[in-house]
């Protein structure tokens, strides 16, 4: 029994360092992120573009459940912005004074509403594939948003000698370059502002940076935190230094 449990540990670290090194053999796009660094922040206009994207593309088959609507507040979205958006959802609830479960529109404290009932319903609906949850798949995938936002720009005609089965493409960002996903945008896909041309890269990084505000929405604040505490020692140990020198100053060694 005790090899049997050392044999599967084994082989799910192998596995995950397969996984590790595919990834690694993808030469990513290199972008700079507004929240990349010690004080780098969220754009809030971007942010609410990939909003926009992920709400119009993504949600048909993606889901966000870790977010809950009433954290949109931190994008900008007013109180009654989000309890319609929430508000464009039914959830299941209950039960009533009648022991049955009813459906009533979502909340401001609901989490986004996950595209499927289940895993086997998401299966059926693509082929077999199950696509992921997005709320963390930023903090997940090696590469961060530059995997993600690769991914989402990597579509292009496979090579010649590059055999694809039916339901699969060419990614050339994707470890292996086969996905089960198609491409999901396309020029004008979603009605962006005016003065912004929503084009497949566009599209591509606002969600992109959605993604990584829904994966760490605490980004912020920890950073600023950080550097308070950076700031804070600093002066703290100067005070110690400049005590321990009084102190001893009288002192002859």
């Amino acid at each position: 029994m005790r090899w049997s449990i050392f044999g599967g540990v084994a082989a799910l670290l192998m596995a995950a360092g397969t996984a590790l090194a595919a990834e690694s053999e993808v030469e990513l796009p290199e972008r700079h992120w507004s929240f990349d660094g010690l004080f780098g922040t969220f754009e809030r206009e971007d942010v609410r573009r990939g909003y926009e994207v992920y709400r119009n593309v993504c949600a048909g088959c993606h889901g966000l459940t870790l977010i809950r609507y009433r954290e949109l507040a931190a994008l900008g979205y007013s109180e009654d912005e989000i309890k319609a958006l929430a508000a464009e959802q039914t959830y299941t609830d209950g039960p009533n004074d009648q022991g049955e479960m009813f459906e009533r529109p979502g909340l401001p404290s609901d989490p986004f509403k996950a595209p499927f009932p289940n895993e086997q319903a998401a299966r059926v609906a693509n082929n077999g594939a199950l696509p992921p949850d997005l709320s963390l798949l930023v903090e997940a995938r090696a590469g961060g948003a530059n995997h993600v936002y690769g991914v989402l720009i990597g579509y292009e005609e496979p090579p010649a000698d590059f055999p694809l089965k039916e339901g699969q493409y060419y990614n050339k960002y994707f470890p292996g370059h086969v996905i089960a996903m198609p491409p999901p945008l396309s020029d004008g896909a979603v009605a962006y502002p005016e003065g912004v041309e929503a084009t497949v890269p566009q599209m591509a990084a606002d969600v992109t940076s959605f993604l990584a505000w829904a994966a760490e929405p605490t980004l912020e604040a920890r950073k600023r935190m950080g550097v308070k505490s950076v700031l804070f020692l600093i002066v703290f140990t100067g005070l110690l230094y400049a005590v321990k020198r009084k102190i001893w100053l009288g002192v002859k060694h």
